[in-house]
């Protein structure tokens, strides 16, 4: 179960530059076995596995369906779950009745954003059972630090992602990347 790609197609993963497709193959199914191990369906996390590799970040069902060697059905439901999850969005091709697939910009941010959003409505919960079970109870006490748990890494994440938006701003990536990006392991991008 590889990628399966071809020069120079629209919504190919190697865009129009060549590129190694043995490599680009094992990095999405290894990426999405990580994503799947993390918890991803499993033809979700390589849809958007596949979707990442891809130059444009966006591409057809049929493109999907042809680069992961799947069924139209296998990509609707992986696709259906990324966008519940916010993690892809639904764009109409200009002039097309065709629907492309496409990586919301900053993901990861809008992604761990969102999560924040879901920890606050946790938190919430978790304090007003706190009270309802008792604060000097052994259930009431475990509710009540799980609720000051995600209190802290709410703040925490929130302090972590305008970190990154300072250091994204310094970063070089062309250059990263012709340089290597893998000097501290040895192997080169794409190698297991």
């Amino acid at each position: 179960m590889g990628v399966k790609q071809e020069r120079g197609g629209d919504g190919d993963v190697g865009g129009d530059r060549e590129r190694d497709r043995e490599a680009v193959s094992r990095f999405v199914e290894r990426f999405a076995g990580q994503l799947t191990d993390a918890g991803m369906q499993r033809m979700a996390a390589r849809v958007f596995a596949c979707l990442l590799a891809s130059d444009k970040g966006s591409m057809t069902s049929a493109e999907l369906g042809e680069a992961l060697q799947i069924s139209p059905a296998a990509v609707s439901g992986a696709i259906g779950y990324l966008s519940q999850v916010n993690m892809v969005s639904r764009e109409r091709e200009p002039g097309s009745r065709r629907d492309r697939y496409v990586l919301h910009n900053e993901l990861w941010y809008e992604t761990f954003t969102r999560r924040d959003q879901v920890l606050s409505g946790w938190e919430r919960t978790l304090r007003e059972g706190a009270v309802s079970l008792g604060p000097h109870s052994p259930a009431g006490t475990r509710v009540a630090e799980t609720a000051a748990f995600f209190e802290f890494l709410q703040g925490e994440m929130l302090s972590m992602l305008d970190r990154w938006r300072v250091h994204r701003a310094t970063l070089d990536l062309d250059r990263d990347l012709a340089e290597g990006l893998s000097e501290g392991d040895g192997r080169s991008p794409g190698q297991s």
